[in-house]
């Protein structure tokens, strides 16, 4: 049966209408070549802040508290006094030993006295060398009796001293665990001293995750959720030694100077960035996720896209900022994607229905 000429115009303009339509969907779809760049992986671990110089006052007398001079909060100067203690008990041990050291350096006269006595008579021959070498050993017993009692004096003169706390260095306090009127003992702590201008980050890193991060110099950013801040870190220490219970390896991540404002105890977050390697990535928004199917869709010769598996590593940013993922498996170089996979499934699928 022969179709008349107009009805095979007709069909042939509509099948050149579609082709042209759908290269222009094509055509429309944006793309980008994939490549590999050098790429420093990160490993994120979970942080407390601590204060590298933070010390705990205790007391080293008996005592009354009978002064509070600086409470939490307050920033001191070194040597500056923090509390004081009743020193009644510690200043009668000094008294004592006052009085000890007197009849000590008395002894010790008397004994002298003695000893020049005795040698005088020996050398005129009235006394023995029995009688000499007795007086010598009351005078040796005499100095060494006020040698010790010079030393008690000075130990109880210490103690003294102790009543008054003062702070071992420049820093702020950040808990007192007395009140006023309280008794203080030996070991009893009072006080807790850092200093603000040297913080670090602590983490307690396992041993396998150690090991991804090379053997050349680390470096780390010290992120704070709570405050939205990231700082990149001074230098990175890790310690020579592993927990036999946990299997960790203690990292200590130093905050850089200006950084006053942090405090100890605050939750941080640690990136420790390893060597750069080349690696091949995708644009975060060209893969197409759907349930177990991780996939993009791959520009084809013939102007259209194939949908192609992907196994996937760590999400990064691009050199735009963008977030871009590491591909394991499933591109290679060169390889042409889709940035939009739905408009480039619907091309595709309507590729397989002619």
């Amino acid at each position: 049966m022969m179709i008349p000429r107009p009805l095979v115009l007709l069909l042939s303009l509509l099948i050149a209408t579609s082709s042209a339509h759908s290269a222009d969907e094509v055509e429309a779809i944006p793309t980008v070549r994939i490549g590999a760049r050098a790429l420093a992986s990160a490993i994120v671990a979970e942080a407390s802040i601590e204060a590298v110089r933070q010390s705990t006052l205790a007391a080293q007398v008996p005592g009354r508290v009978v002064q509070l001079a600086a409470d939490a909060g307050d920033a001191v100067r070194a040597g500056q006094v923090l509390l004081r203690i009743d020193a009644a008990e510690a200043s009668q041990a000094v008294a004592a030993a006052d009085a000890d050291v007197a009849r000590a350096e008395a002894g010790l006269t008397e004994a002298r006295a003695n000893l020049a006595r005795s040698r005088s008579l020996f050398e005129r021959k009235f006394v023995s060398q029995a009688v000499l070498d007795q007086a010598q050993a009351a005078f040796d017993a005499a100095a060494a009796q006020l040698r010790a009692a010079r030393a008690g004096r000075g130990q109880a003169a210490s103690v003294q001293g102790h009543a008054a706390v003062a702070a071992p260095f420049a820093g702020v306090i950040a808990a007192r665990y007395i009140e006023a009127g309280e008794m203080a003992q030996p070991g009893r702590e009072l006080l807790t001293l850092y200093d603000p201008a040297a913080l670090r980050a602590v983490v307690d890193l396992p041993q396998q995750r150690l090991a991804q991060l090379g053997t050349g110099p680390v470096k780390a950013r010290i992120e704070l959720p709570g405050q939205q801040r990231v700082f990149e870190a001074a230098s990175v220490t890790v310690l020579p030694a592993a927990d036999a219970r946990t299997h960790t390896v203690r990292v200590r991540v130093e905050l850089p100077p200006g950084s006053n404002d942090v405090v100890p105890g605050t939750y941080a977050r640690v990136h420790f960035l390893s060597a750069a390697t080349r690696r091949l990535t995708v644009p975060a928004a060209a893969v197409l996720r759907r349930g177990e199917l991780t996939a993009v869709y791959v520009a084809e010769g013939r102007g259209g896209f194939s949908l192609r598996q992907l196994r996937l590593g760590d999400t990064i940013s691009d050199d735009t900022g963008r977030p871009a993922v590491e591909v394991l498996a499933g591109l290679g170089e060169g390889d042409v994607v889709a940035l939009d996979p739905v408009q480039a499934g619907i091309v595709a699928r309507a590729r397989q229905g002619k």
